[in-house]
């Protein structure tokens, strides 16, 4: 994997680029992977309120960010090319296969197709191989501007489906061991999400937990109800009924119906 951008910027598999500008433009230039990117939205990128000396800052940066790939590999800024044509603008030329978030956004919708499908052992290895291509949430140390903000609010959003679609194809496959800490730990970055909550009633439910299961739909509820002033989700609620009758084949259904929706 020559570029990473799921976590700290990474080239080559070496440190960190530590320039935030630079940092910003590779990740720009990568999410835009083989695209020319114009010097206007490079600017909008980089501030919220450019200065006066906005392009020849970035300029500059790109001038640093040539080096930087060299010194990463030799020869590596070649694939920086510039046009000039009505606007200047700046493309990367990667290849899918040598950037992790191309190989995520692949292996993940592979994983989601295969769900759907109905093959959830495969499902389950494409999700597990896309997941653990994240070191860290996608962001970070970036500057703070409405351009990245977009990107990140998709890109982990994006990561939170395959998440659900992962646990999804766990709970179908009977692989229950440390499911519930696993759901929970997502569960904790995004509390609103009514799929997380079904799934983890429902992998308690599998595993004959009742008071398990009962627990977390009371949590579900209460923050469903004091934070949105919302009722339990139907999804949810449905859990509850085959907790209490112990019926994990019930449970089971009502995920593998959510996974084809």
């Amino acid at each position: 994997m020559l570029f990473r951008l799921l976590g700290p910027v990474r080239i080559a598999g070496g440190a960190e680029t530590q320039s935030a500008a630079r940092r910003a433009l590779l990740t720009a230039l990568l999410l835009r992977r083989g695209q020319f990117v114009g010097m206007g939205e490079l600017t909008e990128l980089l501030w919220d309120d450019p200065p006066s000396s906005a392009v020849a800052n970035i300029r500059s940066h790109l001038t640093g960010l040539r080096r930087g790939l060299d010194s990463a590999q030799s020869g590596l800024s070649k694939r920086l090319t510039t046009s000039r044509g009505a606007e200047t603008g700046y493309a990367l030329s990667v290849d899918a296969d040598e950037l992790d978030l191309s190989c995520f956004l692949k292996l993940a919708r592979q994983g989601k197709e295969l769900l759907a499908a109905g093959d959830h052992r495969a499902a389950v290895s494409h999700l597990d191989e896309a997941l653990a291509l994240w070191r860290g949430p996608f962001g970070q140390r970036l500057p703070a501007t409405r351009w990245f903000h977009a990107h990140t609010v998709g890109l982990s959003n994006t990561r939170f489906e395959a998440c659900q679609d992962f646990f999804t194809a766990c709970l179908l496959t009977h692989r229950t061991e440390m499911l519930s800490y696993r759901i929970e730990t997502v569960l904790a970055e995004a509390p609103y999400r009514q799929r997380l909550w079904q799934l983890l009633a429902a992998t308690y439910c599998a595993q004959g937990d009742v008071a398990g299961a009962l627990g977390v739909i009371e949590r579900c509820r209460t923050v469903f109800a004091d934070e949105l002033g919302l009722d339990v989700p139907p999804g949810v609620e449905a859990i509850r009924a085959a907790a209490l009758t112990w019926d994990t084949e019930r449970a089971h259904r009502l995920v593998a119906e959510m996974a084809r929706q």
